[in-house]
């Protein structure tokens, strides 16, 4: 049976929230101004910017053109043979600089072999 619920005990609206103006979180009011930034856009209304994603590179294709196993390819190269096999079962995806690297490992392993012994 559901208990009857005095309403004096019912919290009030504020002045603020009655007025119409937002009052809440900063998390809140962000959200709802986002969420109508949204709107908008579905609208036709406003125009959003874009964010490509960083290119992806594939560490397995990667390591097998250099003919390493994982480990010989984590040491040789300073990474970690854990992640390197993250990477490539796709448990996880390396960063920005980490993408370089690799790219630079798979255009010229040579030259960063060289220059890791230095």
């Amino acid at each position: 049976m559901l208990k009857k619920t005095n309403s004096s005990a019912l919290p009030k609206k504020s002045a603020a929230t009655r007025s119409g103006r937002v009052k809440g979180t900063r998390l809140g009011r962000s959200l709802v101004k986002g969420l109508t930034e949204v709107l908008a856009h579905v609208r036709g209304e406003v125009e959003l910017g874009s964010y490509t994603l960083p290119y992806p590179v594939n560490v397995k294709e990667i390591r097998q053109r250099t003919g390493l196993s994982q480990v010989d390819f984590s040491r040789r190269f300073s990474l970690n043979a854990r992640t390197v096999q993250q990477w490539e079962q796709g448990k996880a995806m390396p960063d920005v600089a980490v993408r370089a690297y690799l790219t630079v490992i798979d255009r010229n392993p040579a030259a960063v072999i060289e220059a890791l012994r230095a």
